[in-house]
């Protein structure tokens, strides 16, 4: 029996124990993110709002996010890497349905309703505001699957400020133009966040290449 093995009093590997209290983390951060899609989701189709949609849309990105995490952690650093590489991608998901949206509306901008956004947008900022305090105190364990959640919750929360920003600028405009640019911002800002996840997850494939003693290409 190896002294892992062992019941009873005593220390215990540090790794260990952040990888149990990671794994409760992000799979409750995953629950919340699953619950609150429906409820965006429902109010940015009722609403008419291309932003509101895109960042509903993003709840699904982050309950996938942590789901993942919360499979592949034990996982074996090259093949977390792959998993890290996988999540840039799912990244990529709400932008092109933000981008899709915006095409369509570009000819015909419609301004939302205002006050179901700013609701909306509110419990949002409570739901990923929670998520990114729970995940900032892990982000360094995990790698590039628990960066990946951190960056996808904090920047959630700077996009649920601007499309209150965004409400409020048509409330007093009338105008769906400012729906469409905080479209197009949503859409620079995961390309931005996919690149800073491809770049973790780069560096960590490369890593396990030099522990394997295999040529880094």
């Amino acid at each position: 029996m190896s002294p892992d093995d062992r019941v009873g009093p005593g220390p215990r590997h540090p790794d260990r124990i952040d990888a149990g209290r990671l794994r409760r983390i992000v799979l409750a951060v995953a629950m919340l993110n699953f619950s609150y899609f429906f409820v965006e989701f429902s109010v940015a189709l009722a609403a008419g709002s291309v932003s509101l949609l895109a960042d509903s849309v993003d709840f699904l990105e982050d309950t996938a996010i942590n789901l993942l995490i919360f499979v592949a952690l034990g996982w074996p650093m090259a093949r977390r890497a792959w998993m890290g590489k996988a999540m840039a991608l799912i990244i990529l998901g709400p932008a092109a349905v933000a981008g899709w949206q915006a095409i369509q509306r570009f000819s015909d901008p419609v301004a939302p309703s205002v006050v179901p956004v700013v609701l909306a947008s509110l419990g949002a900022i409570a739901i990923n505001g929670t998520s990114a305090w729970l995940l900032v105190r892990v982000r360094h364990h995990g790698g590039s699957l628990s960066r990946a959640a951190f960056l996808s919750a904090r920047n959630d929360v700077l996009v649920n400020v601007a499309i209150i920003v965004m409400a409020l600028v048509t409330l007093w405009t009338a105008s769906g133009w400012p729906d469409l640019i905080l479209g197009c911002f949503i859409i620079l800002l995961a390309l931005h966040a996919a690149y800073e996840v491809w770049e973790v997850s780069e560096e960590e494939r490369l890593a396990s290449k030099a522990i394997a003693g295999e040529p880094i290409d």
